[in-house]
């Protein structure tokens, strides 16, 4: 076709509003416009590359054995509502009243089709006989982001294959799952990139077991954990260490436990400034609520707290950071000055905590800290967990090299959902007996 016959409309400048050379690329190439912040324009020579991409996905996954249909973006929402994801989703879900004759109906536009997917084969095989089964489709997901930015890296419309696979044991999911995972890295390999499966946290999405593909980037905000000598790499809210139970200083070591006044000092920074002391010195006694009952999770005041593993160390279902009244409750002070000295709830500490030698803590009294706290003597703990997000140089869990910090753009994502959704939806079918 002529140059002259089509429609490619090229920039000479680079567009003050594009920050990473791929949007730049995109913009004066005449691939792309933007219509708003989050909505994109394919242009001719972009949605050419766009069905390209999209005909790998097709092969690959029609090679492992998925069949292709085509599900609707419009979703009612009480769909959302029986498997709790209308909550979970929070503001990222569109969702809207329309009036339709004399009444109004609440929609949502499908992030994911889950839900409609699991209803649809709920209604339809009934039978051990039609399973297992793997359906997938390319649709456009909707999603209400905050921050759209980076081109289409993240829009708030875009175009995404999804899959879905229904069987009868667990034997049937990691079979599938394998061959998705398969199936993924073979489409990554003919696009070119070079990428990093990494074990991942499901979100909102929901499941027991996860891994991320991504491609190692600069400009990537995701942040990823990465050996390099035995492969191991996981997403920064997954990752884990291979640190040990820091042993507990002596004895001998231990100054005297003495209260002294903090007033109006309730962060990790203000109380170091005002004690002269670093973060590193300092524990955080964090109040969650895991099950509705409250627990305090002692982390080192430099280091952050993962709420993924500390949900697993608990056996819990669900666990956030307690409102103010519970927190008053267990320390009977202010939030900001909880300790571990004398509080009324379960103690769990992270692997760094028994190490920290006449450490300072929150003295579960308003504009009060404690120096020279110190583990045994002055609190107890009956055992230590990976209670925090890693970090660079931390030791790797499956080998004990050094692990790297990298940032990195998520690619795809597969997830063992068990049977959160068939369960909600009651999806069943009729077994031999």
């Amino acid at each position: 076709m002529r140059w002259s016959k089509t429609f490619i409309p090229t920039m000479k400048e680079i567009p003050s509003d594009a920050e990473i050379p791929s949007h730049q690329l995109m913009l004066r190439a005449g691939l792309i416009r933007q219509l708003m912040a989050g909505a994109y324009t394919y242009l001719p020579l972009g949605w050419r590359s766009v069905r390209k991409a999209e005909q790998i996905v097709r092969e690959e996954m029609d090679r492992a054995g998925a069949i292709e249909l085509f599900m609707p973006a419009l979703q009612p929402i009480d769909l959302f509502e029986k498997t709790g994801r209308k909550e979970a989703f929070g503001n990222v879900l569109i969702n809207f009243h329309l009036q339709r004759g004399d009444r109004k109906v609440h929609l949502a536009l499908g992030p994911t089709h889950e839900e409609v997917v699991t209803d649809l084969i709920g209604r339809h095989l009934n039978s051990y006989r039609q399973l297992p089964i793997c359906v997938y489709q390319i649709q456009t997901k909707f999603r209400n982001e905050e921050r759209p930015r980076f081109g289409v890296l993240r829009t708030s419309e875009f175009i995404m294959k999804d899959a879905y696979s229904f069987g009868t044991s667990l034997e049937q999911l990691n079979t599938v799952y394998d061959q998705m995972y398969k199936a993924y890295c073979r489409v990554f390999a003919r696009c070119g990139l070079k990428y990093l499966p990494v074990e991942a946290e499901s979100g909102p999405i929901g499941g027991d077991a996860s891994h991320e593909f991504m491609v190692p980037a600069n400009n990537g905000e995701d942040r990823i954990v990465h050996c390099e000598p035995c492969s191991y790499a996981a997403n920064l809210e997954r990752a884990e260490t291979g640190r040990k139970s820091a042993t507990q200083p002596a004895d001998a070591q231990a100054a005297p436990l003495q209260k002294v006044a903090t007033p109006h000092a309730t962060s990790i920074e203000q109380v170091s400034r005002m004690l002269k002391c670093t973060p590193a010195q300092m524990i955080k006694t964090l109040i969650y609520k895991a099950d509705d009952q409250p627990v305090a999770v002692l982390i080192r005041g430099d280091h952050e707290a993962n709420e993924a593993k500390i949900r697993r160390a608990l056996g819990a279902k669900a666990v956030e950071l307690a409102d103010e009244k519970m927190i008053r409750d267990v320390t009977g002070a202010p939030v900001g000055f909880a300790g571990p000295v004398g509080i009324k709830c379960p103690v769990i500490a992270d692997h760094d905590i028994p190490g920290i030698a006449n450490a300072v803590t929150g003295a579960n009294e308003a504009d009060a800290h404690y120096t020279g706290v110190n583990p045994g003597r002055d609190y107890q703990l009956t055992g230590t967990h990976d209670l925090r997000m890693a970090q660079a140089e931390d030791p790797c869990p499956k080998c004990g090299s050094l692990l790297k910090l990298v940032h990195g753009i998520e690619i795809g994502h597969v997830f063992k959902l068990g049977t959160k959704y068939s369960v909600s939806l009651s999806a069943e079918y009729l077994d031999e007996k």
